[in-house]
């Protein structure tokens, strides 16, 4: 699957001939990829260890977004597991994978019910929408960090889903868990939109789309 766009030769006639400017396909189908409910950060974790081991000159121009805010309460839309017709709904936080090949952004959210991948602009339109419409305390929050660092830094033992007594919440994917020679679990560290603390870059959501959205 590649995700294109068009664009006119500058000495064409009226009737310009189109040139489609085609992204390079650098992780699976989204039925392919390793996809477990509840668990996105591991999810894109798997996502940027894919383009590290097949595409690893690509691995520089990805990132990973996680969203949330102090309240820990983020609405999105076009989440498939959303019950309304705009598919809202409101997680604790939501962790995304991005590729910015050229001037172009595009957005992978395994969650999503839009296109893998859909360009980022249609993201921020359908699922992030505004903030206008919003509680303060509702705000969305972005801490970008590079994918290559992400691999290197992150890493979750999986005890935020555990219960008091031990028991899931939710099953974990069947992979280990992800550790680093130094650390066993930091998932905190990154949901965190301190932007004193932690790798990366802590966006607002104008920002974040000031950031990412090359207006073409």
């Amino acid at each position: 699957m590649a995700a294109q766009t068009q664009t006119p030769e500058a000495n064409d006639s009226p009737s310009r001939r189109i040139v489609t400017k085609t992204v390079k396909t650098i992780v699976p189908a989204a039925e392919e990829c390793a996809y477990t409910q509840f668990y996105c950060e591991e999810n894109v974790w798997r996502l940027c260890e894919y383009v590290h081991s097949h595409e690893a000159e690509e691995l520089v121009k990805c990132f990973v977004a996680f969203i949330s805010n102090e309240s820990r309460c983020v609405p999105l839309w076009r989440q498939r597991m959303g019950k309304s017709e705009d598919k809202l709904i409101t997680w604790d936080y939501h962790v995304i994978f991005m590729y910015e090949p050229d001037d172009r952004c595009l957005v992978f959210d395994l969650d999503s019910d839009l296109p893998f991948p859909t360009y980022f602009h249609k993201y921020v339109t359908e699922t992030l929408r505004t903030d206008h419409i919003l509680r303060p305390e509702h705000y969305r929050y972005f801490r970008v960090v590079p994918a290559s660092v992400f691999l290197q830094k992150f890493a979750s033992d999986r005890r935020h889903m555990r219960r008091e007594d031990g028991t899931w919440m939710h099953p974990p994917p069947p992979t280990p868990a992800i550790a680093t020679p130094e650390c066993v679990h930091n998932l905190d560290e990154f949901i965190c939109m301190d932007s004193k603390r932690g790798v990366g870059t802590v966006y607002n959501l104008q920002d974040f789309v000031r950031r990412f959205y090359k207006n073409m």
